[in-house]
């Protein structure tokens, strides 16, 4: 509840972006960091607002619903399916593929963040929601639930954001 504020603040102010310093240079393209559309940033934000819904849901792995629970993968198809009608891969790896190469500098709410948290690059996803924050479903024994990237586990293994692309990505 102590991030209902910021996210009801996050979302009127929906243009925004929270910028930090670029981690890593070989993130982004001239083309990358283009401001996203209007409509873009308000389908994101429905996507945050979906997934703060789902806070609390208990981790499974292979999961992908409210009802049985969600993996991390599971948690951002699922959201991205329900509210922009989208429909990504299944696995972290290949939604880090689909999606669009942004700067960690360029992250709106919406965008995936990707981590390397099993010896693996993009071995872990999760939706930026602002303010330097994410929410996912971390592993087994754990709940859906929002962490800080400027935490130094996080910082040390962000692997890249990314930008879904509704055209680009096949829907139903």
């Amino acid at each position: 509840m102590r991030y209902l504020a910021p996210l009801l603040a996050l979302l009127l102010t929906l243009g925004a972006c929270s910028t930090t310093p670029r981690d890593d240079a070989r993130q982004t393209t001239a083309s990358s960091d283009e401001p996203s559309s209007d409509a873009g940033s308000r389908r994101r934000a429905d996507v945050v607002v979906a997934a703060m819904s789902a806070l609390g849901t208990p981790y499974r792995y292979g999961g992908s619903s409210y009802q049985s629970g969600f993996d991390c993968s599971g948690f951002v198809q699922t959201m991205y399916q329900q509210t922009m009608d989208v429909s990504l891969p299944r696995q972290a790896a290949d939604q880090a593929e689909a999606t669009r190469r942004i700067g960690k500098q360029s992250l709106q709410p919406g965008d995936l963040v990707f981590f390397n948290t099993q010896r693996r690059p993009y071995s872990h996803v999760g939706i930026y929601i602002g303010d330097h924050r994410f929410i996912h479903s971390p592993k087994s024994g754990a709940r859906v639930r929002i962490e800080d990237m400027r935490v130094r586990y996080w910082q040390q293994r962000f692997n890249g954001a990314r930008r879904v692309d509704a055209p680009a990505v096949a829907t139903r």
